[in-house]
């Protein structure tokens, strides 16, 4: 992709090897080192730094709703947003090597994860067990190589701790999707071309002016921008602290710059986070 410096030869994602932010870079960028971090402040630490040039991160999943951390976490960042990514999460059964499924008494897998396959735990009668992330999850039963012990996780997973896919797809639901944003420290917009769906991501402050809000979203409704999020974030005395958006358009767009404009005498601190194409998973 040409938003990719031509040296660029790491990205880093929230996890151990074989989660699903892993499984989202590799699908990307097949080409790129993949670097994992313990927590999403060490991934965006790794861009910020230089270690990584990019940094590929969760941001809402169609089950278990935004990623809000990330959220706060950004504007803080310098960090821009300069590709997005739909990952449709399919959950497989694992055991360590000649395990049998009806061996299995334990299952262990990330906090979103375990309610994500509820039939095929209940069917099972396996007793849950909490991790910070899949791939975690499945590495600690590889190194326990106790046959009662399985994990949920990706077959990715499987391949890098050498376990075996009990079962593939146990996931309750068929469209479980996440959504991942590509993060750099380097901003690219990239040019307007017909034919092609933009989305601008940016954050903003209302002021203390009645329907402060209302009047902001107003000019997006007048010059025909569709709004694809909106959502808000409280500070830590539940003030409304600001509001995370994200529009289809183009800043080279007539109607996104008048919509913008019309924004600013409504709002303060308005910070554009990026612009990016679509993905085809969007369905638009």
């Amino acid at each position: 992709m040409t938003f990719i410096k031509n040296n660029a030869k790491k990205i880093s994602f929230q996890g151990a090897h074989g989660a699903y932010s892993d499984l989202a870079c590799r699908e990307m960028f097949p080409n790129l080192e993949t670097v994992p971090c313990h927590t999403f402040e060490d991934a965006f630490t790794t861009v910020q730094t230089g270690v990584t040039d990019l940094a590929m991160i969760p941001i809402d999943n169609t089950l278990a709703g935004r990623v809000a951390d990330v959220h706060h976490l950004m504007p803080k960042s310098g960090l821009s947003i300069v590709g997005e990514h739909f990952l449709k999460i399919e959950h497989a059964l694992l055991g360590i090597k000649g395990a049998r499924i009806e061996d299995l008494k334990h299952v262990h897998s990330h906090i979103h994860a375990l309610p994500q396959c509820k039939n095929i735990i209940k069917e099972l009668k396996l007793t849950p067990h909490v991790h910070a992330d899949t791939a975690g999850a499945a590495q600690e039963i590889s190194t326990r190589m106790d046959k009662a012990h399985g994990a949920i996780a990706s077959t990715l997973a499987a391949q890098i701790y050498n376990l075996d896919i009990l079962r593939p797809n146990v996931q309750d639901a068929d469209h479980n999707t996440t959504r991942f944003v590509v993060l750099s420290p380097q901003a690219y917009v990239p040019p307007l071309e017909d034919g092609k769906v933009f989305i601008t991501s940016f954050i903003f402050s209302v002021r203390n002016i009645p329907a402060a809000l209302y009047k902001a979203m107003g000019g997006f409704a007048t010059n025909g921008i569709n709004m694809g999020k909106l959502e808000s974030y409280v500070n830590p005395q539940f003030q409304v602290a600001q509001f995370y958006v994200e529009v289809m358009g183009h800043p080279d767009e007539t109607s996104l710059k008048l919509a913008m404009e019309e924004l600013a005498f409504y709002a303060k601190d308005v910070s554009v986070l990026g612009t990016y194409e679509a993905h085809p998973r969007r369905g638009l």
